[in-house]
């Protein structure tokens, strides 16, 4: 509803500029140009941020000055904070970096966008920029229609740059002749009142273009033609600041709520850097002026003292927000907190904004189902068992175990399945069904998708599985004939036997040789289970059970061993090295 108000907002002035001054129209074509150009560029990089990008977000995140330094670096390249953005909203939200993480990318984001600064002001408007667009419209557009991937990124890239040279080319003509008609700089406001005024246009200019980017190039090319004084202009920058956050938090309704903790962050850390920038702005700008003569910047290259200006406060704002950002993290999670209990569990990793890439939404598909199994899964059947799950996982062994766990323990399958899986395991089913309908994936991360379908409908049957033995364990296991009290108790323990080998499995750091375990437990289930039909068979001759006893023995010996089957599958494919480890699952 804001974003639709804001476009009428943006049409309506638009044609009203038009309308009384068609001058405008070259200036207002040159935003046009360039803010296409930016889109283009954005789409470009997002070619390349398939790969190298992710790895290195993923593995250098876990300090803070990394994670800084790769915010100001990655957006200074790719020239999108937004693309950033997402990046870092959809790797929060699959689990793979921290909030404190993707603040540090938010905040070096803000230093990096300060390169289109000095990319517009040391280059885009001292040359004549046009002669260079044209070239690299031309191999741009000729790059794009190429079918290799990487070869149409390129041409994106190319075509952006160019679209963003034209734009600013287009953007310094119609600032030229508009001086030929009006003069803006009759409207200056001196003072600290001017700097107020000023500062409230360039967040209004940058809740329109939604790009601070664009405003700053906007910004530049009016004071190189000499449209706005030098003091407005550092008013403007910092608003251009302030305003941007309008843009993350109009971007953030509707995402999850790492979406929402990291806008709220970028709106924290813009308005701290805003307001000491209005507070400190004269002493800042004397700092510019002395550092321009320091690093060689004439003192009328006020295009230039505008980028190191706009460079100075936001890593000032960086400085100022380091010392306390385990306290925005902590503030943030109190403030935008995960939605109440709900009466039906929902999905905690699967989001909108995970689905944006491969990696995070393969992640977050692995995570919400290992959520599923650990929680829900593991309680349905250890409890259906009358085990408790913090036996499982202690020391106690296996045979202690079972002559401990002798109380009946309460549970409703079908309504644990209804409350904590169904909803789930039909969100994962959509969400990779999407995933890989929607996303361009490799051979292997197709497989690795449908691997978690399969583990998930294994799942699923296991849940069926252990309905049915509950019913015979209930009855059974405290029944007064020692003999089939005793087979249920070894159904019971070869359970046990399995899930705590998953667990072990899971958390233990020698993997492969756990792994061997697990295919061992496999293969003795299926020797168990002619054994224990020598067993069985044993009873029934010496009627030591009785015929119901012994239907009810063959029917739950073939649900076991079906489910340890399932379970031990299912650790599997969830906790496998699936490059090394992993041998084929069957369907």
């Amino acid at each position: 509803m804001i974003k639709r108000w804001i476009f009428l907002i943006v049409l309506v002035l638009l044609a009203v500029l038009l309308f009384l001054n068609p001058n405008f129209k070259t200036i207002a074509a040159g935003v046009s140009i360039l803010l296409f150009g930016m889109i283009t560029l954005e789409e470009g990089f997002k070619v390349f941020t398939k790969g190298p990008l992710k790895l290195i977000l993923k593995k250098m995140t876990d300090k803070l000055y990394k994670s800084i330094s790769l915010g100001a670096i990655v957006t200074a390249f790719i020239q999108s904070s937004s693309l950033v953005s997402v990046i870092t909203i959809s790797f929060i939200s699959a689990g793979l970096i921290s909030l404190a993480g993707g603040i540090g990318l938010i905040f070096g984001a803000n230093i990096g966008t300060t390169a289109t600064a000095w990319l517009v002001a040391g280059f885009g408007l001292k040359i004549k920029i046009s002669v260079l667009a044209m070239p690299m419209l031309i191999f741009g557009i000729i790059f794009s229609f190429q079918k290799k991937k990487t070869l149409k990124g390129i041409g994106n890239v190319l075509t952006g740059l160019g679209f963003f040279f034209l734009g600013i080319h287009y953007m310094k003509e119609g600032f030229d002749v508009f001086s030929q008609y009006f003069d803006l700089t009759v409207y200056a406001v001196p003072g600290f009142l001017g700097v107020i005024i000023y500062t409230g246009i360039g967040i209004f200019i940058t809740t329109i273009l939604q790009s601070s980017s664009a405003s700053l190039a906007l910004i530049l090319t009016a004071l190189s033609a000499g449209q706005i004084e030098y003091e407005n202009a550092l008013a403007l920058a910092i608003g251009t600041n302030i305003g941007t956050t309008i843009t993350a938090l109009i971007g953030s309704v509707g995402t999850n709520v790492a979406g929402k903790r990291l806008a709220l962050a970028h709106l924290v850390f813009n308005l701290v850097t805003g307001l000491v920038a209005l507070a400190c702005i004269y002493p800042l700008a004397n700092l510019v002026n002395k550092l321009s003569e320091v690093v060689g910047i004439a003192n009328t290259d006020y295009t230039l003292k505008l980028a190191l200006f706009h460079t100075i406060f936001n890593v000032i704002g960086v400085l100022i927000m380091i010392p306390f950002i385990k306290k925005l993290e902590t503030l943030l999670i109190k403030i935008v907190k995960e939605s109440g209990e709900k009466d039906i569990d929902e999905p905690k990793y699967l989001n909108s904004s995970t689905l944006e890439f491969a990696t995070t939404a393969i992640s977050s598909l692995e995570s919400e189902t290992k959520y599923l199994f650990e929680n829900a899964i593991f309680e349905i059947v250890t409890h259906s068992l009358n085990i408790h799950r913090s036996d499982i996982l202690s020391t106690l062994r296996s045979k202690d175990l079972i002559k401990k766990s002798e109380r009946e323990i309460e549970i409703d399958i079908r309504n644990l399945y209804m409350h904590k899986v169904k909803t789930i395991y039909g969100k994962i089913l959509e969400f990779a069904t999407l995933a890989q309908s929607e996303l361009e994936l490799s051979k292997e991360q197709h497989q690795r998708i449908s691997e978690i379908k399969i583990a998930n409908r294994k799942m699923v049957e296991i849940i069926r599985d252990v309905k049915e033995l509950r019913r015979n364990i209930a009855i059974y296991t405290y029944s007064d004939n020692v003999y089939i009290k005793k087979e249920y108790n070894k159904f019971r323990r070869r359970v046990v036997k399995v899930l705590r080998a998953i667990y072990i499995f899971k958390t233990d750091e020698s993997r492969q040789e756990h792994y061997d375990k697990l295919v061992t437990l496999k293969n003795k289930s299926k020797e168990k289970s002619k054994m224990e039909n020598k067993s069985i068979n044993n009873l029934i001759r010496k009627n030591l059970i009785t015929t119901n006893m012994a239907s009810s023995l063959v029917n739950d010996h073939d649900n076991v061993n079906e489910m340890i089957q399932k379970l031990i599958e299912v650790g599997q494919l969830l906790y496998a090295e699936k490059d090394s480890i992993l041998e084929p699952i069957q369907n």
